[in-house]
């Protein structure tokens, strides 16, 4: 806002004299108008007119906005402000350009029409979800928002596949803590799944909500959403992913009820996906849809729910019985040494939590450094005690500030 030509910008877009805002006066040419929008999402046309607001008034609303915008920006001035004009020292990181890039492509903003023909969608999505898998966040970038704007171009005929794609978006977005744009995915997953019939797709769907439910601490909902879903007779005539995404639910399940400190009742659950995944032969199912289900990735989630239950030495017990590279994708293998490193954080274990997140940034560093688990955790060991070089400089990797 303090900025000549973003001003002059505002002034054109929302029809205000320049000299309002204290610039000169109108130049004969104005500057273009880049910002471009696709067809998604539209509002219904208002059927109600609000009195008081002709155009004149609505010209006076306006400049009393952008007046007090300029007052805001005008008191800022010297704070550093992210986005503004100015070179920024610090460099924008994969997972907020995914985010960013998600964000605009779900609101139907930024860029023109897609390059991606429809018949190519599918095998897209492929890629996208082997970048996801590989934790290549700077490619995921590109590749996941043009994605979902090529299948909303693409017509109806296209919305099994762009149903997925939001079904990936919202896996990526719970990971790097964006819960709003998570159940905007989350929904137009299971909406889309839902029309098509795509049982698989739309049990899925209703697993992120349960993970996005027990985030906001609506323990009972995520429950029932991970359980009702579970029990859709649909997953059972799927064949044996329908069989593996019934154990993701469960495994859903189990880790909402380690939240509410309840060990007994999480032990049981994951007892009982266990059980699933042996009956499946131990093979690893829905690699590229969940994350993989097999013995090894229930064992991997009994980490997590053994510290979130309240007891860190058995967390730690439960990753010592599992080798890392038994996981399906070097995600699921980053996982298990922030998981660990967690556990031994809640121990008091604070050498063995700094080596598990070096691990984890060996493994997979875009993932490590873009978590705000792990930045909260940096944060935590930077301020609780004695730091080493290892620790500032993954903190500094991480973009934790360490001064």
């Amino acid at each position: 806002m303090t900025d000549v030509a973003v001003l002059r910008r505002f002034a054109h877009a929302l029809d205000i004299p320049p000299q309002d805002l204290g610039l000169a006066a109108a130049r004969t040419e104005r500057p273009p108008r880049t910002a471009t929008t696709v067809s998604y999402p539209r509002l219904a046309a208002p059927t109600v007119e609000i009195p008081g607001h002709e155009d004149g008034e609505d010209a006076v609303e306006r400049r009393k906005l952008l007046a007090n915008l300029v007052i805001t920006a005008a008191a800022a001035v010297g704070a550093p402000i992210t986005g503004a004009s100015h070179p920024s020292t610090v460099e924008t990181r994969p997972g907020e350009l995914l985010v960013a890039g998600l964000r605009d492509a779900m609101l139907g903003l930024g860029a023109g029409p897609p390059v991606c023909p429809p018949d190519h969608l599918a095998s897209e999505l492929a890629r996208a979800v082997a970048h996801f898998n590989a934790s290549r966040y700077d490619s995921l970038a590109v590749r996941l928002p043009r994605l979902i704007r090529a299948g909303h171009h693409a017509g109806t005929d296209h919305h099994a596949v762009l149903a997925r794609c939001y079904l990936l978006a919202t896996r990526a977005l719970i990971k790097l803590d964006e819960p709003q744009l998570g159940w905007m995915a989350a929904d137009r997953a299971r909406q889309l799944a839902l029309a098509v019939g795509a049982p698989l797709d739309v049990a899925e769907a209703a697993r992120q909500q349960a993970v996005l439910a027990r985030q906001a601490g609506w323990h009972h909902q995520s429950l029932t959403l991970a359980l009702a879903a579970a029990g859709d007779p649909a997953l059972r005539e799927a064949g044996s992913r329908g069989i593996a995404q019934r154990g993701l639910l469960i495994q859903c399940a189990a880790y909402t009820v380690a939240h509410q400190r309840d060990q007994e009742g999480m032990r049981r659950l994951t007892k009982e996906a266990a059980a699933i995944a042996d009956e499946l032969g131990g093979i690893t199912h829905l690699r590229d849809a969940a994350g993989g289900f097999s013995p090894a990735t229930v064992q991997l989630h009994l980490i997590s729910a053994e510290y979130k239950a309240g007891d860190p030495s058995a967390a730690i017990a439960a990753a010592d019985a599992l080798h890392p590279l038994m996981l399906p994708t070097v995600e699921r293998r980053a996982r298990y040494y922030t998981d660990k490193a967690t556990a031994y954080a809640q121990w008091g274990r604070r050498e063995e939590c700094i080596g598990a997140l070096l691990e984890a940034e060996r493994c997979a560093a875009e993932e490590t450094h873009a978590r705000p688990a792990v930045k909260a955790m940096l944060n935590g060991l930077l301020v609780s005690g004695r730091t080493t070089p290892e620790l500032r400089g993954l903190a500094a990797r991480a973009g934790v500030l360490t001064s």
